[in-house]
């Protein structure tokens, strides 16, 4: 049976395409009316609010850069403006970088903490401020935080800063019974996920997991909604892998 979401708003960001994607179709298709955040691809994100209200539900496109602090606070002032409350924040938006630690400049380092670290921190600041108690706070980590992977050092560290954001704000929130999680995903099979991989590496990395294969948007989307329902409740503070075995 499906959690009801009727009469909660979400705050999606990232959502234009991939895991972001698939999550706000899920929480529009349990009843939410849904906040559909992008960085530039207007076209996308209009495309998801159009299936969701294809559906029944409501849907707004917001454009904010997850750099720019101002834009984030207009982000959340239109979720309010829009449908008048704020019961659920996923922060998927973020960024990847593969390189050795010592091939990484200035700029690039400064870059994805930006958008990942800063960008995701100044959201939960304004959810904080801004979400009804009661709510919901998922935040989108990685499985490669408990792993000791080449190339990931950077996006690791950004990840791993992620993590203890949740654990803290957790304890911050929990006397307005706010639930505040980390779901940390393994390989997902999205555009931006295969960039720059051959089938074989692919398979390789399908083969590592206890379940054979690389998950899906879905996967993801099925634990965020869980982790948003009545049952979830008495969790919080917690970091849920969702990653088929690929990580312990």
């Amino acid at each position: 049976m499906q959690t009801s979401l009727k009469n909660k708003t979400a705050v999606v960001t990232g959502s234009s395409r991939g895991i972001g994607r698939q999550i706000a179709l899920k929480l529009g298709e349990a009843g939410a009316s849904v906040i559909v955040n992008y960085a530039g691809n207007a076209q996308s994100a209009d495309e998801v609010c159009s299936r969701i209200i294809e559906s029944g539900g409501q849907a707004v496109s917001v454009q904010a850069d997850m750099r720019n602090t101002n834009e984030i606070e207009s982000l959340f002032d239109s979720a309010l403006r829009s449908f008048g409350t704020l019961d659920i924040l996923v922060n998927n938006a973020g960024i990847a970088l593969f390189k050795k630690i010592e091939e990484i400049s200035e700029e690039e380092f400064d870059n994805i903490f930006a958008v990942n670290v800063k960008g995701l921190f100044f959201s939960c600041r304004q959810a904080s401020k801004k979400m009804a108690d009661g709510g919901r706070i998922i935040n989108i980590s990685s499985s490669v935080t408990k792993m000791m992977l080449p190339n990931y050092g950077v996006y690791a560290a950004t990840k791993g800063a992620v993590e203890q954001i949740t654990k803290v704000l957790a304890k911050e929130l929990g006397r307005r019974r706010i639930a505040v999680n980390t779901i940390s995903p393994g390989p997902v099979n999205t555009e931006l996920f295969r960039q720059g991989k051959t089938e074989a590496q692919i398979q390789n990395l399908a083969d590592a997991a206890a379940f054979g294969r690389i998950g899906t948007p879905r996967d993801i989307a099925d634990a965020v909604s869980f982790l948003v329902s009545d049952e979830a409740g008495w969790i919080t503070g917690q970091n849920l892998c969702v990653n088929g075995g690929f990580a312990a």
